[in-house]
C-alpha cells in the first residue's frame, strides 16, 4: 500500500507541475525566511557573547546608581556614588581580587592633522591592560607616573589610529587635541574586534587622573572593574564588594543601594534573552509566510478533490477502503511540503552564508536544531492543512462521485 500510495503521489503532483510549483513556492519561502532569521539571531548573540568574555576574564563590573530593570549596564549614567577611593579600598579589604581598575569614561571630539573623529575616551589606570584583556601593539601603555603627574599623554586604539593618521601609520610621539587639550601618543593597543559604543578598537585611553582634570572636571568615577582570582571565586568576590560598599557608603538596606554590580554570567545572560526575543519575534513574522503556504496548500488540495471526484468515486465503489484514500490526499500534502522543506532549507543556508559575506559585521550561525525545526514545521503544516482536503475526499459518497460531472 506505501509503494502504491508514493507512485500515486508522484503521479498526480507530476500532472501539474506548474500548480505544484506554485504551491511548494509559499513553503519554500517561508522555510528560507525562518531558517535565515534564526541565524542571524544566533549570530548576534555568538557575537556578543564573544564581545562580553573578550572585555575581561573573570570580571566584575561596579557602575554608579541603582540596578534598572532590564538594564545590561546597570546603573551607569549620571549618578555619581564611586571614586578612586572605593577601588583602592576594595583592594585592600576584599580578597581573592588579581586586579581592580577604575575609570572615567565619554565620548568625545578628537582632532589631529585636520582630521577628527569622535570616540570614547577612557581614564584609567594601568592594571586596566590586565583586567579588561587590553595588550599594546606598540609604544607603552598607561604607567603609574602618568597616572600620579596627570600626564597629557594618550593610547589609541587601532580603529581611532587608522582614522586619524591613516591606515598602519605610525602616531608615536604625536599630538592629538581632546576637548582643546593637547595629548601626546604614546602608543597603539592591539586590536581586538568588536561593534557598538563600548567596542576596544575604537577607543583611547589616558590617565585616570588626566581625564578627571582635564575632561570630567570632577573626582568621580564611571565604572570600576574588577578582575577575581578565578571563575570560581567571582560570586564570593562579588558580593564581598557589595557589603563592602554598602557599609563604607553607610547604607543599611541593600534595595537602596546606590552602585550596581554585574559580572560577566550576568551580561551575557541579560544579552542573550533580548537576542533570544529578538530572534523569536523576527521567526514570527517569518513564519507568516509559512501560514500563508500553508493555505496554499489546503486550497490545492480542495481543488484536486472537486476535479478528481469522479475518481474517487469510483474507486470507493470498487471497494478501495477509506483510510486509502485519506492516507493518499494526506501523503500529496505532506509530499509538497517536504519537497518545499528541502529546498528553503537550502535557500536559507545560502542566504545565511551571503548575509555574512556582504555584511562582514553581522555573523550568522545555521545551527542544526534550527534546520530540523524547519522540517518539523514543513511536516506540521502538511499533516494540518492536508488533513481536512484528505478527509473531504475519504468521505464522499461513492454514488454522488460517480454523477459528478
Amino acid at each position: 500500500m506505501i509503494a502504491d500510495i508514493l507512485k500515486e503521489t508522484f503521479w498526480s503532483l507530476s500532472a501539474n507541475k506548474v500548480r505544484s510549483g506554485l504551491t511548494i513556492l509559499g513553503i519554500v519561502i517561508g522555510i528560507a525566511s525562518v531558517i535565515t532569521m534564526v541565524s542571524i539571531g544566533q549570530g548576534a548573540q555568538k557575537t556578543i557573547e564573544s564581545s562580553i568574555q573578550a572585555i575581561g576574564s573573570n570580571l566584575i563590573i561596579i557602575t554608579p546608581g541603582a540596578q534598572k530593570s532590564g538594564s545590561v549596564s546597570g546603573g551607569q549614567g549620571s549618578s555619581q556614588t564611586l571614586t578612586v577611593g572605593d577601588a583602592d579600598m576594595i583592594v585592600a579589604e576584599v580578597p581573592n581580587v588579581k586586579g581592580i581598575a577604575p575609570e572615567v569614561s565619554k565620548r568625545y571630539q578628537l582632532n589631529a592633522k585636520g582630521n577628527n573623529t569622535n570616540t570614547q575616551v577612557v581614564g584609567t589606570v594601568p592594571d586596566y591592560l590586565g583586567v579588561r584583556n587590553i595588550a599594546i601593539d606598540s609604544g607603552t601603555f598607561v604607567t603609574s607616573q602618568h597616572v600620579k603627574s596627570s600626564a597629557k599623554v594618550v593610547v589609541l586604539g587601532p580603529t581611532v589610529r587608522d582614522d586619524i593618521f591613516g591606515v598602519g601609520a605610525d602616531p608615536i610621539g604625536q599630538t592629538i587635541r581632546i576637548k582643546n587639550v593637547d595629548f601626546e601618543v604614546i602608543g597603539v593597543a592591539l586590536a581586538k574586534g568588536g561593534t557598538g559604543f563600548s567596542n576596544p578598537d575604537n577607543s583611547v585611553y589616558v590617565p585616570l587622573t588626566s581625564a578627571q582634570h582635564f575632561l570630567s572636571g570632577d573626582t568621580f568615577v564611571t565604572s570600576i572593574s574588577v578582575a577575581a582570582n578565578d571563575q570560581n571565586s567571582m560570586t564570593a568576590v562579588q558580593q564581598q564588594i557589595s557589603e563592602f560598599l554598602l557599609k563604607s557608603h553607610n547604607i543599611t538596606d541593600p534595595a537602596q543601594a546606590d552602585f550596581t554590580l554585574m559580572n560577566q554570567t550576568d551580561i551575557i545572560a541579560t544579552a542573550s534573552s533580548i537576542t533570544g526575543t529578538f530572534t523569536m519575534l523576527l521567526s514570527s513574522i517569518a513564519g507568516i509566510s509559512l501560514l500563508v503556504g500553508g493555505i496554499g496548500i489546503m486550497n490545492m488540495m480542495l481543488t484536486t478533490v472537486t476535479e478528481r471526484t469522479r475518481e474517487i468515486g469510483l474507486r470507493k465503489a470498487v471497494g478501495i477502503k477509506k483510510i486509502y484514500i485519506n492516507m493518499q490526499f494526506l501523503a500529496e500534502a505532506v509530499a509538497l511540503t517536504f519537497l518545499g522543506g528541502f529546498v528553503g532549507v537550502a535557500l536559507g543556508w545560502g542566504a545565511s552564508l551571503l548575509v555574512s559575506k556582504f555584511v562582514p559585521q553581522l555573523t550568522t550561525v545555521v545551527s542544526l536544531s534550527s534546520v530540523l525545526l524547519a522540517f518539523g514545521v514543513s511536516a506540521a503544516v502538511g499533516i494540518i492543512f492536508g488533513f481536512y482536503p484528505a478527509r473531504r475526499a475519504a468521505n464522499l459518497s461513492p454514488m454522488e462521485a460517480l454523477r459528478y460531472e
